[in-house]
């Protein structure tokens, strides 16, 4: 650090605070001291030290609940918590609760400076990463989120505005496109960021089993139900529950799911005890769910309580203008996980890139990326370790097709090139298996094999 790493000293005895605060300081620290839990986190409110020493038994707040406020409040904060070697398990809970590590009384200097340094560097490692992907990805990152194009813009501004509130969130668009990730987003730049975000499948599941996995269940509920299980809407309390794939659930769920939003209550399967929760609920769906309600198959109050906001996230074949920075990130991410030096992609290799329709969108992309990684044997990515973007779905005419007719076409033309695997098709489509076998039965699609090896 530029700058000397800032210590607070918690403790209740002076003696051990004036001592740590004088050698401390001999070893270039700024320090400061507090004489309890109460204090201490007042001076870290207002100074923001790199590392906290505190005594784990002290009157008042001890050493754990200083941990887990700390941690809240200051999340950059490093805790070193000091303890008696009969209460180490004592300080492993505080290492639970977010501590960075302990020292036993009575320590030694030489540990409690070796603990110290490791703790500046690690921090100093985590800047500097932060710093080199800052300059990376510049103006085009948000939340994790690498997007240029102006329509994306505008999607993060409705971000930014909508975090501030609590008002639920139906966000939609073609799997593949980043739901979850602008879910994330809109919980991270909340006032519930230090609490819980849960994110549910509702298409993995089916009904019997969604709702003990959104509503818990008592013992002896049903065949197995062993013990009392917390759902996600308990494990999400205070915090965000992100339901992705919500068109997928049956009118069962739906009306226990609108209890849910309208009462903030609810009761485990198989109980009758009422549990209350606070949960702000984002919802996502590839699905028209207006349609859904047209056909009987979507309850419009819950359409309504769902999608008090929308969000619309646009394909990548309508937002191309991302393509090159959102390809350049996965090569930088690929690369470093792979152990490999890859400069850039070929030119060629990035005009094939630009051409492709890319129906799988951004997770497709991430896929192809990948692979290609995985495959290059220079320094530069080629067509050759990108197969099947210039063949794999050729671009789909949009002009007078609704956007099923084209996800239906697009599927269907994967199967072709696949020759039915469709273990294959749901790689290239950037889709799981289930969620491709769902959208076969939605568009009574068969597939006819000629490869065995799905």
């Amino acid at each position: 650090m530029n700058r000397p790493a800032k210590i607070l000293v918690v403790d209740d005895e002076s003696s051990i605070r004036d001592s740590l605060r004088e050698w401390l300081r001999g070893l270039g620290y700024d320090v400061a001291v507090a004489e309890d839990g109460a204090k201490a986190l007042e001076l870290a409110a207002r100074d923001e030290p790199d590392v906290v020493i505190a005594d784990l038994v002290m009157p008042g707040m001890d050493g754990i609940e200083l941990t887990r406020r700390l941690k809240d409040s200051c999340p950059d904060t490093d805790v070193i918590v000091v303890t008696a070697f009969a209460s180490v398990s004592t300080a492993i809970e505080a290492i639970r609760q977010g501590a960075y590590d302990y020292v036993e009384k009575p320590f030694c200097p030489e540990r409690l400076e070796l603990v110290i340094k490791k703790v500046v560097e690690h921090q100093q490692v985590v800047k500097e990463n932060l710093s080199l992907r800052q300059k990376l990805d510049g103006q085009y990152r948000f939340e994790n989120i690498i997007a240029k194009s102006h329509r994306m813009q505008q999607v993060f501004e409705v971000v930014r505005v909508v975090a501030k509130s609590n008002a639920t969130v139906l966000i939609t668009g073609e799997s593949g496109t980043g739901k979850e990730l602008i879910a994330r987003a809109i919980h991270n730049l909340s006032l519930r960021r230090g609490k819980p975000f849960v994110a549910v499948s509702c298409a993995a599941l089916p009904e019997s089993l969604l709702e003990s996995e959104l509503f818990g269940h008592e013992r002896g509920a049903f065949t197995g139900a062993t013990a009392r299980k917390k759902g996600k809407f308990e494990s999400a309390h205070g915090g965000t529950l992100f339901l992705d794939e919500i068109g997928d659930i049956s009118p069962n769920v739906q009306v226990h799911l609108l209890r849910v939003i309208e009462e903030k209550e609810f009761s485990r399967v198989g109980g009758n005890e009422l549990v209350k929760v606070d949960v702000r609920l984002i919802s996502a769906t590839n699905k028209d769910l207006k349609k859904a309600m047209e056909e009987g198959r979507f309850r419009e109050d819950l359409f309504y309580r769902l999608n008090v906001v929308g969000i619309h996230l646009p394909p990548l074949r309508e937002r191309t203008e991302d393509i090159p920075a959102l390809s350049e990130h996965f090569l930088r991410k690929f690369a470093m996980e792979n152990h490999k030096d890859i400069k850039d992609f070929s030119p060629e290799a990035k005009e094939l890139i630009m051409k492709y329709n890319w129906p799988g969108n951004i997770r497709e992309l991430e896929n192809a990326v990948e692979r290609a990684v995985i495959l290059a044997r220079g320094e530069f990515i080629t067509p050759d370790e990108l197969p099947g973007l210039g063949a794999a779905v050729p671009p789909v005419s949009l002009a007078g097709k609704n956007l099923r007719e084209v996800e239906k076409e697009c599927i269907a033309s994967t199967l072709r090139q696949t020759g039915g695997n469709v273990s294959e098709a749901a790689r290239i489509l950037g889709i799981t298996r289930m969620t491709l076998y769902n959208k076969l039965r939605e568009y009574g699609l068969s597939v006819n094999k000629t490869d065995k090896r799905d």
